[in-house]
């Protein structure tokens, strides 16, 4: 049995795992999700929210056992982490996920990116403090393979999200380096290039490189699929 910790990517929360959490736990799996500063339950104002509070909540709920799961822009908040604090945590899977480039931010990473995907989808607020994503064009970048119902659920969920954290570098050493990662890569993205996730997945030892026919977000379009390769992973790291 391992202990997995689920961490969301832009705009979403914990209620994004909503189909994985079971799945995993079928498996013998302990299973937590958390919220991200001003995502979900969580109240801190978008205008306060830095790399370091997504950092600190990640630490906050993990033990020397877990293993970390961070979903798209979630691979920043594990890695900044694993930077802090190696020994609280087993190891870092990346889903479709962002694996930063030392002294780059999130936002630089995207950038250097071979398609942009997304710039026409997403809208800065007035106060140029966060953005979100256009409500017509929230299918066709995160869920063109889900149930149509996940959409529904999704739209009611979606908030804003800090662009501080994500313009924020993360430099990272020797200590990152050391955690034992994995990377999941979704071969129909329509947010990441699946080309451009495929280079950052060699963060990861080639047997720890797995692919899945998914979209954007595989725990809502192949979450048994899904668990199935985070179990497998588990036993290997």
């Amino acid at each position: 049995m391992a202990e997995f910790l689920l961490v969301h990517g832009s705009c979403h929360g914990a209620w994004c795992w909503r189909d994985l959490i079971p799945e995993l736990e079928n498996l013998g799996h302990s299973v937590r999700a958390i919220d991200l500063p001003s995502h979900g339950s969580d109240p801190t104002p978008v205008s306060e929210v830095t790399l370091e509070m997504c950092r600190d909540a990640v630490l906050n709920a993990t033990t020397p056992q877990t293993i970390l799961v961070g979903h798209s822009w979630g691979g920043y908040p594990i890695s900044a982490a694993a930077e802090f604090a190696p020994d609280r945590m087993r190891a870092l899977i990346y889903v479709c996920a962002y694996v930063p480039v030392s002294g780059l931010s999130m936002i630089e990473m995207r950038r250097r990116a071979p398609r942009q995907l997304i710039g026409d989808a997403v809208e800065k607020s007035a106060d140029g403090l966060s953005y979100s994503v256009l409500p017509d064009r929230v299918q066709s970048l995160f869920y063109h393979d889900c149930p149509a119902d996940v959409v529904t659920y999704a739209l009611a969920r979606l908030c804003p999200q800090a662009i501080r954290p994500q313009d924020t570098p993360l430099d990272l050493s020797e200590r990152f380096d050391g955690i034992p990662k994995a990377y999941i890569r979704t071969m129909d993205d329509r947010t990441i290039p699946t080309e451009y996730q495929e280079e950052m997945s060699h963060c990861a030892p080639p047997e720890l490189r797995l692919t899945i026919d998914s979209s954007h977000s595989p725990f809502f379009s192949h979450p048994a699929d899904l668990a199935r390769q985070l179990n497998e992973i588990a036993t290997r790291v």
